[in-house]
C-alpha cells in the first residue's frame, strides 16, 4: 500500500513527515529506495531543528544518494503542489514531476534505464547546486490592532500566506504592554522569489490578514 505525503514545502507537511519517520531510517524499510528519492525531491530544503526525524533522514539521503537503490520500493504518494523554485530544484527534482497529477505512485523494481536516469539526475543535481538561488532567514514582529485581537487567528492568517520560496518557521507571543502581545515569527525565503516588503504590503497588511494585523516590522534579516 502506498504511503501519502502532502505539501512537504509547508510546516504541516514536514510535521507529518517527521512523525512518520519516528523510529525509522528510511521511508520504505531498512534501505534507501526510490520512495526516499521521491519524498526527498518534494522537500524544499533541509528540515529545521523542529523536525529532528525528518532532518536526520534528509541528511542520510543526501549523503548516500547514488545511482542505485538497494531497498525495495513499496510506493509512496506525494500530494500538494511543489514550492521549490525551478532553478533551485534543477533536474534532480524531476522525480517529483513524472506525470500530470499531483499525486504519484512509485512501484516496481529498478531497471537499467532507472539506474542510468538516476546517474544523469545526480550529475545534474551537482551542477544545479552551483546555480541555486540565495536564501535568507527573517525574524519578523507582527502587531495586532489591540488587546482584543485573537492572536491565534492572527497567526493562522499569517501562516495562510503561501507562495513559492516562502517557508514559515517557529513563532512565539511577546508581551508589548497594556495587555497587548505581538507575534514574533521566523521565515525563510528564496531571495529571487520573495520580497519581504511585498509580502508585508500585499499580503500581511492587506485583506484578509489586516482584519487582525495592524503592522509588521523586520527585526532581523540574515543571508543563509
Amino acid at each position: 500500500m502506498a504511503v501519502t505525503f502532502s505539501d512537504l514545502h509547508t510546516e504541516s507537511g514536514l510535521k507529518s513527515l517527521d512523525g512518520f519517520l519516528a523510529g525509522k531510517s528510511y521511508i520504505s524499510g531498512a534501505k534507501l529506495s526510490k520512495d526516499d528519492i521521491k519524498v526527498y525531491a518534494a522537500v524544499l530544503a533541509k528540515p529545521g531543528d523542529a523536525f529532528p526525524n525528518a532532518s536526520k533522514w534528509y541528511d542520510c539521503v543526501t549523503s548516500h544518494l547514488a545511482a542505485s537503490f538497494p531497498g525495495k520500493a513499496v510506493g509512496v504518494r506525494i500530494g500538494g503542489k511543489a514550492a521549490a523554485p525551478a532553478e533551485a530544484a534543477g533536474p534532480a527534482k524531476e522525480a517529483a514531476a513524472d506525470g500530470d497529477d499531483d499525486d504519484l505512485d512509485l512501484f516496481g523494481d529498478e531497471t537499467e534505464e532507472d539506474k542510468k536516469a538516476a546517474e544523469e539526475r545526480e550529475a545534474a543535481k551537482k551542477s544545479a547546486k552551483k546555480k541555486e538561488s540565495g536564501k535568507s532567514s527573517v525574524l519578523m514582529d507582527v502587531k495586532p490592532w489591540d488587546d482584543e485581537t485573537d492572536m491565534k487567528k492572527l497567526e493562522e492568517a499569517v501562516r495562510s500566506v503561501e507562495m513559492p520560496g516562502l517557508l514559515w518557521g517557529a513563532s512565539k507571543l511577546v508581551p508589548v504592554g497594556y495587555g497587548i502581545k505581538k507575534l514574533q515569527i521566523m521565515l525563510t525565503i528564496v531571495d529571487d522569489l520573495v520580497s519581504v516588503d511585498d509580502l508585508i504590503e500585499e499580503h500581511l497588511t492587506a485583506e484578509p490578514c489586516n482584519e487582525y494585523v495592524q503592522s509588521c516590522d523586520i527585526v532581523a534579516f540574515n543571508k543563509i
